[in-house]
């Protein structure tokens, strides 16, 4: 069956470019690869991603398109096919890919009027080994949703894009994988919008380091740190300057799809942090109250 396998970026509009740039350049640990037709691209220093993040300048903040891989065309073809047959409405057929790493993808709209890419043959970017103590991210990690009904998206990117169930959360939270990750893709309940964007750190180390330098800079701590059970990733959680919530995380479990068996995990606080430490901050909270996508239904710019 033809699959996405991997997360390959987030496209965000934001009203403050300038202060989004700085700091997803200088402050969260990305790089700055391009800008072009209005739109910056960040790439992760240990990702063969062309971009993680693309960002342009909006009147309102808005997610503009989320990008997943595919292994070749047959695969977007196949996606694109899946897509249709579903309902889905489409953005753009097959063809050639927009972006600095070109490539061949697809466009379309999940059932709620988020944005999808498929892309593949994009063009690799050169990548390195983190040194220990750069507390930088390695690559994207997953993105979080939220859902009117969770169950019906579940069913959506499972059978359009070819996401594999690994676990919930009762039935609060899914954990969907596209590759031996834990997830790439979750979904909570809510307002269709997007939670937040995760980055993969080399260990529980650099995330701390990552969060020390989160404080010196001023960008204030809004959960965390602590570890998951589902996935048993570290978490420290932030919010940029124009409200996205970004995620260190380190340690997310590996799966075999050969054995792994789901899970049910009961909703406790403990099962959403295992160590209890990112509770014990006053006023640290989770996820800030959300209203719908700004972006949703639109074409992407």
């Amino acid at each position: 069956m033809a699959s996405v396998n991997d997360l390959q970026y987030v496209g965000l509009a934001v009203p403050d470019l300038a202060a989004e740039r700085d700091f997803f350049g200088k402050t969260w640990g990305l790089v700055e690869v391009g800008e072009h037709d209005g739109k910056v691209y960040f790439a992760a220093e240990g990702s063969p991603h062309a971009f993680v993040i693309r960002l342009r300048e909006d009147v309102e903040r808005k997610t503009d398109l989320i990008g997943f891989s595919a292994a070749g065309r047959a695969a977007v073809d196949t996606i694109f096919a899946k897509a249709q047959a579903a309902g889905a409405k489409i953005i753009a057929a097959p063809g050639p890919a927009d972006g600095p790493a070109g490539g061949y993808a697809c466009r379309f709209f999940d059932p709620e009027g988020r944005a999808i890419e498929v892309v593949c043959e994009g063009t690799p970017r050169q990548h390195r080994t983190l040194a220990k103590g750069e507390a930088i991210p390695i690559g994207i990690s997953h993105v979080v949703l939220h859902s009117p009904d969770i169950k019906a998206l579940e069913h959506f990117y499972e059978d359009v894009l070819g996401f594999r169930l690994t676990d919930w959360i009762g039935e609060f939270m899914v954990f969907l994988r596209c590759n031996t990750a834990h997830h790439r893709l979750a979904i909570l309940p809510g307002p269709p919008t997007l939670n937040h964007i995760a980055f993969d750190v080399s260990s529980v180390d650099e995330m701390m380091r990552g969060l020390a330098r989160m404080h010196e800079n001023n960008v204030k701590l809004s959960w965390g740190p602590g570890r998951h059970t589902a996935g048993n990733n570290t978490f420290s959680y932030f919010v940029t300057p124009n409200g996205n919530a970004v995620e260190y995380t380190s340690d997310l479990e590996e799966v075999d799809d050969a054995t792994w068996v789901p899970q049910t995990y009961a909703p406790t606080p403990s099962i959403t942090d295992q160590w209890g430490t990112g509770r014990i901050i006053p006023g640290n909270v989770p996820h800030a109250e959300l209203s719908p996508d700004k972006g949703l239904w639109h074409i992407p710019a």
